[in-house]
């Protein structure tokens, strides 16, 4: 067995083992990457599948695009919309798809990042029910993506947390389902009761398929198994994860997550952690 380190939950309500195919990262002992300024306010964080090499992040101030090596301070910038609060960013087979606090959700094609303005922009404010949005994931081998609300109307008061799956092909996007997460079950494996789930990454091992979602509110990693069950809960280190707002993997299905500097002199930071088994 496989011990997954870092600060869990429970221990009476938690079995501390990840058992075989499943990932082990030390939360407490990351590679640390500092953001220049502009990205003080970095959001959410993504990966092109064909190149590794480069990270791409938005803040959640301005309609741009970053992307770099990470550890380099020369950054490649692309804008593809007005000012606003944009929260995380994700890639589809050649598309980059962004998404607005309020659920709306802009497409431009990835070969435009390489221009100082992306030209071919869509659109798309009628997909999501009223509500806050920060989690988006793309499913490249089928074409999908998921959006996880952080804080929505038809949630069930505060016992379930419902996401929305697109299918995106021929440059457009329709609906193609939806999903819920059971918030008693976080509260069951951390120990906490009467939690306020809001949600503000999610991504997807490419190894295990296991989801990871990131609440900055709440200061916890959760996953959950292919059909969203639950299965553990980590704490969060506040040292570390000032505001943790952006989670992506690479091949390697080594874990990234991103956090915004917030206030009093924070810096904005991406923190890798290797997977060890």
């Amino acid at each position: 067995m496989l011990i997954f380190a870092g600060c869990a939950g429970n221990s009476k309500t938690q079995d501390q083992t990840i058992h075989k195919n499943q990932e082990v990262y030390d939360l407490n002992n990351p590679e640390k990457f500092i953001m220049p300024d502009v990205l003080h306010e970095i959001s959410g964080i993504a990966f092109n599948k064909d190149n590794y090499d480069s990270i791409y992040a938005e803040q959640d101030e301005e309609g741009k695009v970053y992307h770099f090596k990470l550890g380099d301070q020369n950054l490649a910038t692309t804008k593809f919309g007005k000012r606003g609060d944009f929260e995380d960013i994700t890639i589809c087979n050649g598309t980059v798809v962004m998404l607005r606090s309020d659920g709306v959700l802009f497409s431009f094609p990835l070969s435009e990042t390489t221009n100082k303005d992306a030209e071919n922009v869509k659109e798309w404010d009628d997909l999501l029910p009223q509500g806050e949005y920060e989690g988006l994931y793309a499913d490249e081998a089928q074409n999908k993506l998921y959006v996880l609300c952080k804080h929505c109307s038809d949630d069930i008061t505060s016992q379930q947390t419902n996401g929305h799956i697109f299918k995106l092909e021929n440059d457009s996007i329709k609906t193609a389902g939806n999903f819920s997460i059971d918030v008693t079950q976080i509260e069951k494996l951390s120990g906490q009761t009467d939690i306020k789930f809001h949600p503000s990454a999610l991504g997807r091992s490419p190894i295990t398929g296991d989801w990871y979602i990131v609440t900055s509110v709440n200061k916890l990693l959760i996953t959950a198994d292919s059909n969203w069950q639950i299965k553990r809960t980590f704490a969060l280190n506040d040292t570390l994860f000032n505001q943790p707002e952006g989670i992506a993997f690479d091949k390697d299905g080594n874990l990234f997550i991103s956090n915004e500097g917030g206030k009093e002199g924070g810096v904005g930071t991406i923190l890798k952690f290797k997977r060890n088994n």
